[in-house]
């Protein structure tokens, strides 16, 4: 099983030290740990009452730094680990941009981005963005089947569609990487369910279930997307799913290896290819990072 390690909790664990969260960078990667992940909020409006997944973890004032400025950071005092977003509010960015801004970070890795995308839940991001929240799943859509060309076909590149249409463009670096229809590996946010699972399909190298989603909505999920990407004619075997994973602590605030990797064996079981664990829900003090990631490695790997 692969580890992920989701970095948040800027102002508990960092003090909002951004050069600490390159420290830190250079810890999961040496503790080996399979990816690193930075979510994303562009703005943060004051009503996180309406988070949709329960009570939102943190307070409105939280910093967010912006996830590919700061992941191209960490790509220079990284050597390994994989890079990726989880997730980043895709309609926020012009296509083009964003095809850009990925590719060069692809290019500056060696080709280590994992895109994790969705739409977010916030309008308020929408508003400050000056982008139609109503359009939020057609600017997904589009955006990325554009990004997508940019990244995968010789230019100059065309593309047309209801909200992005452009004539021969030079869009260059292009990746580093060439994933499979995409270039980059898409990786969706969203709930595996209706319209989405077709969404999820044509495009996207594995699924991100919230963390929320129940034991009987992951299998269902699995089982759905494994049959819809076959069903397009691709490999469903290689199809990752990242989950987040149930830690167990002992009593001197370390991770419990083995009643830990006990409650998530029954994941692999059902397809899970990737555990997911973040700094900021996890992590009782900054100084246990490099211990954290390490015992993590230790309990998940051999699932």
């Amino acid at each position: 099983m692969l580890v992920s390690v989701t970095i948040s909790g800027f102002s508990r664990l960092f003090d909002n030290d951004l050069s600490r969260v390159l420290d830190a960078a250079r810890a999961i990667d040496e503790a080996g740990a399979d990816q690193l992940v930075l979510a994303d909020h562009v703005v943060m409006g004051d009503r996180t009452d309406r988070y949709p997944f329960g009570t939102f973890p943190y307070a409105p004032d939280e910093p967010w730094p912006e996830p590919v400025t700061l992941l191209a950071a960490i790509a220079a005092v990284t050597e390994r680990v994989r890079l990726g977003t989880g997730i980043l509010i895709t309609p926020l960015r012009a296509p083009a941009l964003l095809a850009k801004s990925i590719a060069t970070l692809d290019q500056i890795s060696k080709g280590r981005v994992d895109l994790g995308v969705g739409t977010g839940w916030q309008r308020e991001e929408y508003a400050a963005a000056a982008v139609a929240w109503k359009q939020r799943w057609a600017l997904l859509d589009d955006g990325l089947r554009a990004c997508a060309a940019l990244w995968t076909q010789p230019p100059p590149v065309s593309f047309s569609s209801s909200t992005v249409s452009f004539g021969p463009t030079w869009c260059m670096p292009q990746p580093a990487q060439q994933a499979p229809l995409t270039g980059v590996p898409l990786w969706y946010g969203v709930a595996a369910e209706g319209d989405h699972i077709e969404r999820i399909a044509e495009l996207g190298s594995g699924w991100l279930p919230i963390h929320t989603t129940t034991p009987d909505e992951l299998r269902a999920g699995i089982v759905a997307l494994h049959a819809a990407v076959a069903a397009r004619g691709r490999d469903a075997q290689s199809f990752g799913v990242r989950a987040a994973a149930k830690v167990v602590w002992r009593d001197d605030d370390r991770l419990d290896i083995d009643a830990t990797r006990t409650a998530n064996e029954w994941l692999a079981g059902i397809g899970v290819t990737s555990v997911s664990v973040g700094t900021g829900r996890n992590m009782r003090t900054p100084g246990g990072l490099v211990q954290f990631v390490t015992d993590a490695v230790e309990a998940f790997r051999p699932l």
